[in-house]
């Protein structure tokens, strides 16, 4: 059986953000947790701990956050934070600084993000690798890139990045170009978002853009209340897209988006069977082709208040709606599979693995009281019930019994299952955890690929940390 997160030195007795026993994280395992569960300067329920991260950021070695900040750019679909550690790695590791660049800039305004994030943290003078690194990136933009992510309306603006950085142009064309930049005489580009300004949220413009094509996987999902307001004779095509498996591969929306385009809709009484089948279809894209976990599984979602904190001040998803829905995911690739919700109580829940993953998520009440993070063990302890693993979505902030986790899990152990192994899925990043030792799989972040490591660790094949550690960024 595969032994991970064993207790090193690091792995000591330590307190949660309540003031609870908890265990310090090996410092990797704690800075990929921190980073793969931020929205960066963004409020928590226990507070921001962006400085922090930044901090171990720091004292990590540069290869590690070069290959974090790319993981969580490409993988984790996370932009200011790939964009911090991107601006740590250009103030330590020289050479790293291109690679890094390369793998972090997927759109002109990760440009300006980037440079933007190293003179918030370190001012100047701009590091030359940063500088080379950032100008060949400005290279590889046409004039519709630069258009659209000019930034007039940012403190850096795109005329100041290549004012600072100097990208020498690679040809005659490319040099009127950047002149025309720094001029701002660039052509405004025909947007979607440009079209809908200048025309306003109106019927025959939507069906104008949805008969284009022009429109994004993201920006279709996240302007669906706007369109089926505006009841396009065309809205038929808007279904099959987001309804189309390739399309919602392609696109790598995390779980939540699609969620919070379901509760819009709810709210807005836009609801039909229509709409939400076509969400439903979406999301399910998303662990059909997931390995099937064998055995019986117990999953454990906490609904606690701390876990009612909004991932960014700007949005209406929660942690708890995170859990809730990675839980019913979670289910679909379950052989066998019983899930339960806890604050200080727990309760037993109907889910089922055909039922749809939204509609159940929703569902799965969020009680909003204290975090006794025992209850999953000691309730299968408790019935002597057997399962071969915990899958549990929580922060892990304990705050009810003054001792961690562990010693239950022990005690299961010796009684019932010798091989039970404990995922706990980490979605606020504190820096602490509840299980150390054998057969212990510490995961973090909000998309579905979190559910990938339970089997791999499982089999011995990876963790979080190790696919990070390993991750191609060239």
């Amino acid at each position: 059986m595969a032994k991970f997160n064993q207790p090193l030195p690091k792995a000591q007795p330590a307190f949660n953000k309540c003031g609870y026993p908890a265990y310090d994280m090996e410092d990797k395992t704690k800075l990929v947790t921190m980073a793969l569960t931020t929205m960066l300067r963004e409020p928590k329920f226990y507070g921001d701990n962006s400085d922090e991260l930044i901090r171990l950021a720091q004292s990590v070695d540069p290869a590690f956050v070069s290959r974090l900040a790319v993981y969580a750019r490409r993988e984790a679909h996370l932009r200011s934070v790939s964009h911090a550690l991107c601006a740590v790695v250009a103030n330590r590791g020289k050479e790293y600084i291109r690679p890094v660049v390369a793998g972090v800039v997927e759109r002109a305004d990760d440009i300006t993000e980037i440079l933007s994030a190293y003179l918030a943290l370190y001012g100047k003078p701009i590091p030359n690798g940063l500088k080379k690194a950032l100008a060949r990136e400005l290279n590889q933009l046409n004039e519709y890139e630069l258009a659209k992510y000019k930034g007039e309306q940012n403190e850096l603006k795109m005329r100041d990045v290549i004012a600072l950085v100097h990208p020498k142009p690679k040809d005659k064309a490319q040099a009127e170009l950047f002149g025309r930049v720094m001029a701002g005489t660039l052509q405004s580009p025909n947007t979607w978002e440009t079209q809908l300004s200048a025309r306003g949220n109106r019927r025959e413009v939507w069906e104008e853009l949805i008969e284009s094509g022009q429109i994004g996987y993201m920006a279709l999902l996240r302007n669906l209340r706007n369109i089926l307001e505006a009841c396009p004779r065309n809205q038929k095509l808007v279904f099959e897209r987001l309804a189309d498996r390739e399309a919602v591969l392609r696109s790598k929306q995390m779980p939540f988006r699609f969620y919070s385009a379901y509760q819009a809709l709810k709210e807005a009484n836009l609801a039909s069977s229509k709409v939400f089948d076509t969400l439903e279809r979406a999301i399910a894209y998303s662990v059909e082709n997931m390995d099937r976990v064998p055995g019986k599984t117990l999953i454990a979602i906490d609904v606690s208040g701390s876990m009612m904190s909004p991932i960014s001040k700007n949005s209406d998803v929660c942690c708890s709606d995170i859990a809730r829905l990675l839980a019913v995911m979670a289910i679909r690739i379950c052989e066998d599979a019983v899930a339960v919700s806890f604050d200080t109580k727990l309760n037993l829940l109907a889910i089922s693995a055909v039922g749809g993953i939204l509609s159940q998520a929703d569902q799965i009440l969020v009680n909003g009281g204290g975090t006794d993070l025992q209850l999953p063990v000691a309730w299968a302890l408790k019935g002597k019930r057997y399962f071969d693993r915990l899958i549990l979505l929580s922060d892990n902030e304990n705050n009810y019994r003054f001792s961690t986790c562990q010693p239950l899990v022990n005690e299961y152990r010796k009684t019932v299952n010798p091989k039970f192994f404990v995922h706990a899925v980490d979605l606020q990043g504190y820096g602490t955890q509840q299980f150390i030792g054998r057969d212990t799989n510490i995961i973090a972040g909000w998309s579905e690929n979190v559910l990938r490591f339970i089997g791999l660790a499982e089999q011995g094949m990876d963790t979080l940390t190790k696919t990070v550690e390993h991750y191609d960024i060239h």
